[in-house]
């Protein structure tokens, strides 16, 4: 997959057949589209392209939202490359690009830049200054300027029976089985280790602390995790602890893995991990001796679990 970081840069030597959208989540609906997208381009013998936006609109056009989103900007080219997508465009979104009107759009970017001949889109969808333009202007200005639009309808959008308000919730509840069902693979958390309280390792429980940087990345209702992740070439299970460490008097949320079976130093280590499951709801305990003892039930349900898993 080539990747361009503006519409400007995108090599539109070749016609395309192009679908545009945020893909947040990259889920198994967005994946119906995008492999219609690849199987087009393919009988056609021209590029399939991915136009997306970044930052989110309302990011930019609202300011003030505290908008979450289901994949941070990396993870959702890491999920895409995997498609067998062709292109992946990644347009800035900006308040000088929000002003263009519809037809500026087709003509600058569409045809401009992307060599449009092909557009597969949503029934919903709408494009232009103020979303004022909808499929049916797409349509004329396809006949204006000799591209062909392909309606995604609402009967196939509904078969999918999916969407990433769906997930974005399932996630809220903690409903990890739910959500990862939807998106068709694990749903991740990425970021860098860094140095916490260490009140793990006094417990005998040593824990990774993920800081992650973007804001808008959604975090899962607070709780106990069965989780994994690809660290230096291999696979390693742990339980992960989204919270504030109650018993302990916490007052700012943490992400906290303890990783199986190992005794490695991961500070300042980028890594991904991949959330499998839910255990429990986190709990201010009596005692730390309270703590560490539902700290042993919860190592002893997550092997258990990924014993079931093999």
């Amino acid at each position: 997959m080539k990747r361009y970081n503006n519409a400007d840069t995108y090599d539109n030597d070749t016609p395309s057949v192009v679908t545009i959208g945020t893909f947040d989540g990259v889920h198994i609906g967005h994946k119906k589209i995008i492999e219609r997208l690849i199987e087009n381009a393919k009988r056609i013998g021209i590029e399939s392209v991915v136009l997306t936006f970044f930052p989110h609109p309302r990011m930019v056009l609202q300011q003030d939202s505290d908008i979450k989103l289901i994949n941070t900007i990396d993870e959702r080219i890491q999920i895409l490359e995997k498609t067998g997508l062709g292109n992946l465009v990644i347009h800035p979104f900006t308040k000088e690009f929000s002003r263009l009107t519809a037809g500026e759009f087709v003509e600058q970017i569409l045809i401009e830049k992307l060599n449009l001949r092909h557009i597969i889109i949503g029934y919903d969808h709408r494009f232009g200054r103020n979303r004022n333009a909808n499929i049916t202007d797409l349509a004329s200005y396809g006949i204006q300027n000799d591209f062909t639009v392909e309606e995604i309808s609402k009967q196939d959008i509904d078969d999918v029976a999916v969407s990433s308000t769906k997930i974005r919730n399932a996630l809220l509840q903690g409903d990890i089985i739910k959500a990862n069902k939807y998106l068709g693979y694990s749903f991740m958390l990425t970021g860098r280790v860094i140095k916490g309280k260490e009140l793990g390792r006094k417990l005998n429980y040593p824990t990774a602390n993920l800081h992650i940087e973007e804001r808008y990345k959604l975090i899962p209702k607070n709780g106990v995790y069965i989780v994994k992740s690809y660290i230096d070439n291999k696979t390693y299970f742990g339980m992960m602890n989204i919270g504030t460490n109650p018993t302990v008097n916490g007052t700012q949320q943490s992400i906290e893995t303890h990783f199986f079976d190992t005794n490695f130093n991961l500070y300042d280590k980028k890594i991904q991990i991949k959330m499998l499951k839910r255990i429990r709801d986190e709990k201010k305990f009596d005692s730390i001796d309270h703590l560490q003892e539902a700290m042993q039930h919860d190592e002893e349900f997550s092997r258990d679990y990924i014993n079931s898993l093999v």
